[in-house]
């Protein structure tokens, strides 16, 4: 199960995100008893973060936090944080579109969770 978490203001396709984390974690041998959480912040929240946990005073555009723990038949990965300004700002450096960032910044941080 994936859980998506955002601001309204942010413009994402849920169902595009869903798709991506899906396959992704399917191709790592994961089925539907895992679940993870994707959280979408803004640049604040995410420099919160990264100052808590990373000891950085900057909002870095992904974050992720590998939980690996089941509750019964369930089983949570972990979290994936998207700093969604950030991801913006990376896609107009790259000339990329926004979905594009948000798909490779997914799975950058998915990728270190299953690692």
């Amino acid at each position: 199960m994936m859980t998506i978490i955002s601001s309204s203001r942010y413009r994402l396709n849920r169902e595009y995100i869903r798709a991506i984390a899906a396959a992704y974690l399917k191709a790592g041998s994961y089925d539907d008893r895992y679940s993870l959480n994707i959280i979408f912040v803004g640049k604040n929240k995410m420099s919160s973060i990264a100052q808590k946990y990373k000891h950085e005073n900057e909002a870095l555009p992904v974050l992720s936090f590998p939980y690996h723990e089941g509750v019964g038949n369930e089983y949570l990965l972990g979290e994936v944080f998207i700093c969604y300004p950030q991801a913006v700002l990376l896609a107009a450096e790259r000339n990329k579109k926004v979905d594009f960032i948000l798909k490779f910044l997914l799975e950058h941080g998915i990728k270190n969770i299953i690692k």
